[in-house]
């Protein structure tokens, strides 16, 4: 008997006799890849920045931050080369290398920085180690939730029927198709037709404040306007991108087809680079691209090493359609590292200008965080609501320009000290990997369809992580929140069965 077992078994195991081809290959290019990849990001890039000219002083922030970046490059250079699609810690690590790390590590070196660091030189010391800290609290929070097994409420994850799954309801998904136009329309209409989508964001917001959706000393009239315009138009998107790249029934039927090219050109009105913010338009990027290719590991490992050399090349200058075309601010770059130290990358000095700001006043105790918690109550309503954490530090330096980062790391180190920084950091560290675990199976063919809730969702977190981790959290959370009531109120758990993905 257990020979014919064994021989009934041998067929079906050499089946697929092709299939560990992929992964052999992988294996082998990862392994002719890691050594030049963790050199470049390691030690080439930090030491080409060590050696550019500046008035930079070589002390301990100098050392500090190189550990840092090192480091960064280190674990983003792991999930490269990871075997595992582990999407939310690679743009984790992404955004750490470039924002928190090469950048600092440039300011440093040439001694420049885009804000101004009002306290003592030990404020930007005790910065950089917290951060560094804070990645580590991160790192633990990660392999704890490695170390957890998944509950498989999807038994189907096996492969064969069975198990619930969230998905989006069919007829509440053409719902949402239908807000999104409905909202998107209303968004074009109050903001004077499309034309001026297709001028600037200068004159964006400008249209924005002189529509009446902004009332004196509150936003959250213009944060719903502009967050329902967006965010149904690009969910639906994403939900009718998935169908189609997971579905060959659905790439044959005209209908699904139309609609999809509907919300296409929809989102490249509302949602397209020239009125928006960049990282707004990243997150629509990343959130279309992983969604389109949901199962290629080498177009999740190609978006990550590239995004590092957009990151230092394009993002600096990718914001020439801010402003009308005699407002533009010329560019002035002698070198490739001259933008890092003069434009966007202020986290770090940021972060340093925050503690000396608690050193004066005090930790808030959870109100920054209540407040963003609670974005959406009016000022008229709350007279003491709480301002974007970045305005509130600007305001204290005396800047004019107050548009300024409150990375992630500074909202908790103001409301709960080093210790709530250390937890916070760690059970998003936790979170992160717990999610991309999930999304993993959820991109699979074991997964529960073209219709899942988490495919979507785990996409479009993972391009807002960088506008979540730049902070200030006030500003974020809006059209997170409105994404999660719309995944929310689609959402549905039925038994999935595998004819229902073909």
């Amino acid at each position: 008997m257990t020979s014919v077992h064994t021989s009934a078994r041998t067929p079906t195991r050499g089946k697929p006799s092709d299939a560990p081809a992929r992964p052999i290959a992988w294996a082998m290019l990862s392994r002719a890849l890691s050594v030049p990849l963790i050199l470049g990001l390691v030690c080439f890039l930090p030491a080409v920045i060590a050696a550019q000219p500046g008035s930079g002083v070589r002390d301990t922030a100098y050392w500090l931050q190189l550990v840092l970046t090192c480091y960064a490059g280190a674990r983003l250079a792991t999930m490269i080369l990871s075997t595992r699609r582990r999407l939310l810690q690679g743009v984790f690590w992404m955004f750490v290398y470039i924002a928190m790390g090469v950048a600092p590590f440039a300011q440093v070196v040439i001694g420049q920085t885009p804000t101004p660091m009002v306290g003592p030189r030990q404020d930007l010391v005790t910065a950089i180690a917290m951060v560094l800290v804070g990645c580590a609290a991160y790192d633990l929070g990660a392999l704890l939730a490695s170390r957890r097994p998944l509950r498989r409420r999807a038994s189907s994850a096996r492969g064969s029927g069975g198990g619930k799954a969230a998905v989006a309801h069919p007829l509440r998904l053409r719902l949402l198709v239908l807000l999104a136009f409905a909202a998107s329309a209303f968004y074009v209409l109050k903001l004077g037709g499309p034309a001026v989508f297709f001028s600037s964001r200068q004159e964006i917001n400008e249209t924005v404040a002189a529509s009446g959706v902004v009332t004196e000393g509150s936003n959250v009239g213009s944060a719903f306007v502009k967050g329902f315009g967006q965010v149904p138009a690009l969910l639906a998107l994403l939900f009718y991108t998935r169908r189609l790249a997971t579905s060959h029934r659905a790439r044959r039927t005209p209908s699904t087809v139309l609609v999809w090219v509907a919300l296409a050109a929809l989102n490249l009105m509302v949602n397209n680079p020239i009125s928006n913010a960049r990282y707004w338009f990243l997150t629509v990027l990343m959130a279309f691209v992983f969604t389109a290719f949901p199962s290629s590991a080498a177009f999740y490992r190609t978006v990550l090493a590239t995004g590092v050399v957009g990151a230092l090349v394009v993002f600096p200058y990718a914001d020439r359609f801010r402003y009308e075309e005699g407002g533009q601010r010329p560019v002035q770059s002698a070198s490739v590292f001259e933008p890092l130290v003069t434009k966007d990358y202020d986290q770090m000095v940021m972060f340093a200008n925050t503690i000396s700001w608690v050193d004066t006043r005090g930790h808030t105790y959870g109100r920054q965080l209540t407040g963003s918690a609670l974005f959406f109550v009016p000022r008229a309503v709350w007279s003491g609501k709480p301002e974007d954490t970045g305005v509130r530090v600007g305001q204290w330096m005396g800047l004019r320009m107050t548009n300024l980062s409150a990375p992630l790391w500074t909202e908790f180190w103001v409301d709960l000290g080093p210790a709530g920084m250390v937890g916070g950091m760690a059970l998003i560290g936790y979170a992160a990997a717990r999610t991309d675990r999930r999304y993993a199976l959820a991109v699979t063919r074991a997964g529960p369809g073209s219709g899942s809730v988490l495919a979507i969702a785990a996409p479009l977190i993972a391009g807002y992580t960088f506008i979540l981790l730049r902070g200030p959290l006030l500003q974020a959370v809006g059209k997170l929140a409105i994404a999660a009531l719309c995944l929310v109120l689609i959402t549905t758990f039925r038994e999935q069965r595998a004819a229902r993905r073909r």
